[in-house]
């Protein structure tokens, strides 16, 4: 029995960057990633930038989940790669990723109202194109079938097979009258053959829909542009992003722009286009700015709002394309600038740190919910176990990765047990 469509409402669960945070430079395609390869990482910092962010949303949309770091260092990842001290610093530092932050690329998900069975249905991604993405999806699926574990309600599948690549949210979108409403789902998948990994295969978007029961005419399938995965654009969520009725993209967003656009509107005719012309803002500004790696959310009051990092109010076009928007009385009526620095140096802006869900609040696990409350308990823990700094040297020492190892795990299990979460150590 699903609930309600009155009692249905978008829930943004936002990952807390856990406190192995660094930058080691793993991320094939990922120019913030590569740019910053070797800097140190301040994970204290990144975790509060984070919860700072989630309360933000909290004060605006009224609700806020989130999801936990996941176990780190991964022994089981180390100790198959059975270490001989001639492999490269990246593979060392692996099984110390905290690339789960990054929840867009958690699961894709479908609400109740778009499934046969009226059920939400989650299905972990398998990201099998990186390697220290590569391990999540185990610990990921626990966790979800923990915070989404009311049968009656939620759905939570294995990933599709590894064959074919599957990034999540990331390359999905949504768009509909309502949250509560039935809706369309826009999957966006790469061709292989560049310079760059394409990590999302079309078979995997297709098994994914199926798998969630979704009808065939509710579903389009659309061809990433290979030239923004060239310049940076890694997953979908680089280059546009959906809301409701609107799709904000940019201009060079899609293999076939034209074809996409009426391939969206056929199936939602009601589809309004927010597009940011290559002469406004350059495919490599939006992707250095990160603008579509936006939250574009439906405030309290209605009205629609955008939050982007503080390095767009930074760039002279993205901020003056923002202004001109705002001024146009379009759908989009707020831009609001949030500091998620320590995640931006790594390749994940605001929309890389949530993964939405429709669903009623009352039917998940309230250990997962936010609260002004929780927020603090998050804060404390936090400024009082996650390391200050992480110099990705610091992984490959053996004496300095031992004494880190065990301050990371402590960490971790100080935020689960604040939380009564124990039961993911």
């Amino acid at each position: 029995m699903t609930s309600p469509k009155s009692s249905l409402t978008e829930i943004n669960f936002d990952g807390i960057v856990g406190p192995s945070h660094n930058y080691a430079g793993l991320s094939l395609g990922n120019i913030a990633s590569a740019n910053h390869k070797g800097n140190p990482s301040y994970p204290r910092a990144a975790a509060l930038q984070g919860v700072a962010k989630m309360r933000g949303n909290l004060a605006r949309l009224g609700v806020q989940g989130f999801l936990l770091p996941l176990p780190r260092p991964n022994a089981v990842l180390a100790n198959a790669l059975a270490f001989d001290g001639t492999e490269a610093p990246q593979l060392r530092a692996a099984p110390w990723s905290a690339s789960s932050m990054w929840t867009a690329n958690a699961a894709t998900v479908s609400p109740a109202p778009d499934t046969q069975d009226g059920t939400c249905h989650l299905s972990p991604a398998n990201l099998v194109t990186m390697l220290h993405r590569a391990q999540e999806w185990p610990d990921t699926r626990r966790m979800l079938e923990t915070a989404f574990g009311d049968r009656d309600h939620f759905t939570v599948h294995g990933p599709v097979p590894p064959t074919f690549g599957d990034e999540g949210a990331a390359n999905h979108m949504r768009l509909c009258e309502g949250h509560g409403s039935a809706g369309v789902e826009v999957f966006v998948y790469g061709r292989p053959g560049g310079a760059f990994p394409a990590r999302q295969h079309e078979q995997a978007s297709r098994l994914v829909a199926r798998a969630h029961g979704l009808d065939p005419s509710s579903c389009v399938f659309i061809e990433q542009n290979p030239a923004a995965i060239e310049a940076g654009a890694f997953h979908n969520d680089v280059v546009s992003v959906a809301n409701e009725r609107v799709l904000f993209t940019h201009a060079e967003a899609f293999a076939d722009q034209t074809g996409a656009y009426d391939a969206i509107r056929a199936a939602f005719p009601a589809l309004e286009i927010v597009e940011v012309a290559s002469a406004d803002v350059s495919l490599a500004e939006a992707i250095r700015t990160y603008l579509f790696n936006a939250q574009l959310i439906t405030q309290t009051d209605g009205s629609m709002a955008l939050i982007v990092p503080e390095e767009c109010r930074e760039s002279v076009p993205v901020w003056a394309w923002c202004k001109r928007m705002m001024a146009s009385n379009g759908p989009i009526r707020e831009v609001i600038p949030v500091d998620v620095r320590q995640s931006m140096a790594n390749g994940g802006g605001p929309a890389c740190l949530r993964l939405r869900v429709v669903c009623d609040p009352v039917t998940v696990d309230p250990r997962f919910m936010l609260t002004e409350a929780k927020a603090d308990v998050l804060e404390r823990v936090i400024s009082e176990t996650w390391p200050e700094q992480i110099d990705p040297a610091d992984l490959a020492s053996e004496t300095r990765s031992d004494t880190l190892a065990a301050q990371v795990i402590a960490a971790r299990s100080a935020l689960l047990a604040a939380l009564d979460l124990g039961e993911l150590n």
